[in-house]
């Protein structure tokens, strides 16, 4: 089976999508990418043309899109290949009526079927055939270290403990005004704040490692991939409820869910750095194995195939 994932390559490679289809290769498929590059609905738009002639070219068996906006580029090639759609997050959880609407057509029209991140965004697409597959994690990438020589490799002060905040700190959506003010509250010395952003594949795991905890404070998500690496490599987590993290995280010791209110944000973090231990997340994600995740998104693409 051959099939063409179509996505965003505005912010550079994503490894999202590519994990995903890596371990999809690993089962014997045959991947291709399209990147699409161009901002706003205008710059997608101007993909359609190069889309059409790589399908016409690579005569793939499905196209998978990745987010809502892949998936109407590739709808308007006006190609028969079936297309399967994978909303992320945002193209759900905080888009206005109308930009749902538009949603709901191309899934009437276009797309053969729906794959969304987590129960709380089907609940906001209110569209009931869609299939819940969250994003997949590299075991073999992730996986738990020791925290001592995680720390020695990137130079960190092993006399600090470090705060690992989710993403880049100037997207508006990841909240880290909040974080900031909860660290604030906090008012503890030898505290550093790390950011995940702008790192390479080997850079991630031992970040996760090393980190004393893990904060996410997001307005929303879908289902955050930082909480399934950071649970892969065994990193205490604070987050908002938010996605799918409530149902990731529960029942694992050192992990807490917390409110938007700073001074809780501030409790949670104190009460994950006094944990001061790795937590046992690997072990409560392994049905959330790449390999596994594979399965299920191959057993969709045979239901569009046979539509």
């Amino acid at each position: 089976m051959k099939i063409l994932f179509v996505r965003s390559g505005n912010r550079g490679l994503d490894p999202i999508s590519q994990n995903q289809g890596n371990s999809l290769s690993d089962k014997g498929l045959d991947v291709v990418f399209y990147d699409i590059v161009g901002k706003g609905i205008k710059g997608y738009l101007s993909n359609i043309i190069k889309l059409r002639s790589l399908i016409n070219n690579e005569r793939p068996d499905l196209l998978h899109a990745h987010y809502s906006l892949s998936g109407i580029v590739t709808a308007l090639t006006f190609t028969k290949t079936p297309i399967v759609i994978s909303l992320m997050g945002s193209d759900v959880n905080s888009v206005s009526n109308s930009q749902k609407y538009i949603i709901k057509f191309f899934i009437r029209f276009f797309w053969k079927e729906v794959i969304v991140k987590s129960k709380e965004m089907k609940k906001n697409l209110n569209y009931e055939n869609a299939h819940i597959i969250p994003n997949g994690v590299d075991f073999k990438n992730y996986e738990s270290i020791d925290k001592v020589k995680a720390i020695e490799k990137l130079g960190w002060d092993k006399n600090k403990k470090h705060i690992l905040f989710s993403s880049n700190p100037e997207r508006p959506e990841k909240n880290y005004q909040l974080a900031k003010e909860a660290i604030d509250v906090l008012n503890i010395e030898n505290l550093e704040v790390r950011f995940l952003m702008n790192l390479s594949q080997t850079e991630m795991p031992l970040y996760y490692n090393a980190a004393d905890c893990l904060l996410l404070t997001s307005f929303y998500e879908g289902s955050p991939n930082v909480i399934k690496e950071a649970m892969a490599c065994n990193c205490p987590i604070v987050s908002t409820d938010v996605g799918d993290v409530k149902e990731i995280i529960s029942g694992v010791d050192g992990c807490y869910l917390t409110s938007f209110d700073e001074k809780e944000v501030a409790e949670k973090v104190k009460n994950a750095l006094k944990f001061n231990q790795r937590t046992n997340g690997s072990d409560a994600i392994k049905h959330l194995d790449s390999r596994i995740i594979a399965d299920k998104l191959i057993d969709i693409y045979n239901k569009a195939l046979n539509k």
